[in-house]
């Protein structure tokens, strides 16, 4: 059989490639479960992103198969063993100050501009091309392939778990939701949410009206305000002027009806990364406990000034790590209070593989009930690790060391995908070293050509893991 030239396979139909992937990238696939249906759970919109992928599976002649809304399936080949390729169509919001329609799908100096171009659009239609290459060449295969698609990864993994409920579980296989060479080892993603009561009786001195930064725990804030009342409004404002120009950070601050409202713009980046963002919810929390607060904002400020200064979780007596996967990480994503309803502060904990949950939720606990926070873990997802020895890695490895020159290290994230969701699988690409990481933040894009190659290489890896 002659060699086949993956590359120059994909070359050949960049132009629908690009076409399909602009179509998909244009669909604003945000969790929407308030207009959700019995068979769109998760809104219309992504129910639409779902539809158009299923849909471009069976004109390419696949079999498609809609799981009740909450996923789907593309699939070729025949055989007793599956492989499985795991990817998900929904996006996080767009989020303020972009340049460009962020789902516009704008093309322009070698990059595909939209919300999802990296996170997890752009890659899933690489891998989507990969299978369909490998289709239209009439390749043999003596194992399944099917492309499994979630619709719900960047919230709750409903869409997996209701999945995996009701259809084969592969054998192995890779999601292309994060860095290249292969991710085989992931942190344990631990979400906390931590509320207090709120306090309606009037209060001498400085008051916190309110504070609200965050979407998502998954997200590093990029916006924050505040409001707050009582005496030497105009020094306080003149004071977060400098300490915003002291930190760096974009600010407005101004004075109306009695109340003094403070504003920070930091810099947006993915809950598993925040030591590459800026978060704005802290920041502004950090200046606002340089003054003595009472009642229920001193408590919810303190909790916030544990998250300051430092990612690890230092401070909050949860610090941990190992050799496989580094430190632990925290997020502060969701930041609430108003006086009379009281506080909500949402944390996306990222922990070493090694390391055990049960002592960080014991830690966080006992620091609840001692400041009269309640305490309520909304997801505790384990750590995924695959042993450099398993012959899914190895296959990898060959595949992405002959089509890039480079060699295939493994490595070690705090981000969660898909791909701890199988019994045995990896993160396989699609952002190749040396890129900047812009999942969840403006102006997030995917230069074209790397969705090119990521494509070849998802060709050859499918080819090699089936064949």
């Amino acid at each position: 059989m002659t060699a086949i030239s993956w590359q120059k396979e994909v070359e050949k139909r960049k132009e629908k490639i690009l076409e399909d992937t602009q179509g998909l990238l244009k669909i604003p696939s945000i969790l929407d479960e308030f207009n959700g249906t019995e068979g769109a759970p998760f809104g219309p919109d992504i129910f639409k992103a779902l539809s158009y992928l299923l849909d471009l599976g069976k004109e390419s002649g696949m079999t498609a198969k809609n799981v009740n809304g909450y996923a789907g399936h593309l699939e070729m080949g025949s055989g007793e063993e599956l492989v499985g390729i795991l990817c998900h169509v929904d996006v996080v919001p767009a989020g303020e100050g972009w340049s460009v329609d962020p789902f516009g799908a704008e093309i322009k100096d070698g990059k595909i501009y939209a919300r999802g171009a990296i996170d997890d659009k752009g890659p899933t239609m690489a891998a989507f091309y990969a299978m369909k290459i490998i289709q239209e060449l009439k390749l043999p295969l003596t194992k399944r392939v099917r492309m499994i698609i979630g619709c719900d990864e960047e919230s709750n993994w409903q869409c997996v778990r209701h999945y995996f409920q009701n259809e084969e579980m592969p054998n192995f296989g890779f999601a292309p939701d994060a860095d290249f060479p292969i991710i085989n080892a992931e942190k344990g993603i631990f979400d906390v949410e931590f509320t207090l009561s709120g306090d309606t009786q009037s209060a001498d001195g400085l008051q916190l009206i309110s504070f609200q930064s965050g979407q998502r725990l998954n997200m590093v804030p990029d916006r924050a305000y505040a409001k707050i009342t009582g005496r030497d409004l105009e020094s306080i404002k003149e004071a977060f002027a400098n300490y915003a120009e002291k930190k760096g950070i974009q600010s407005q601050s101004f004075i109306e009806n009695g109340e003094l409202t403070l504003q920070t713009e930091g810099k947006s980046a993915h809950g598993s990364t925040p030591e590459i963002g800026i978060n704005a919810g802290i920041e502004l929390a950090e200046f606002l406990n340089g003054y003595t607060f009472t009642g229920p904002e001193k408590v919810f400020l303190s909790l916030l000034e544990d998250v300051t200064g430092e990612y690890t979780g230092n401070k909050l007596g949860i610090a941990a790590e190992d050799q496989a996967s580094g430190k632990l990480t925290v997020n502060a994503g969701v930041m609430k209070f108003t006086r009379a309803e009281g506080g909500r502060i949402g944390l996306n904990i990222r922990y070493p593989v090694t390391h055990n949950s049960e002592e960080i939720e014991n830690t966080l606990l006992q620091k609840a009930e001692k400041d009269n926070w309640v305490m309520k873990v909304i997801e505790n997802n384990p750590p995924n690790y695959v042993d450099e020895k398993h012959a899914l890695i190895k296959t990898l490895q060959k595949v992405y060391e002959e089509q890039t020159g480079e060699k295939g290290d493994l490595i070690a994230i705090g981000g969660g995908t898909y791909a701890r969701s199988l019994n045995t699988g990896v993160a396989f690409g699609a952002l190749f070293p040396g890129r900047e990481d812009v999942a969840h933040q403006k102006d997030e894009y995917m230069y074209v050509d790397d969705l090119l190659r990521a494509a070849a290489i998802y060709a050859q890896a499918i080819y090699e893991l089936a064949k």
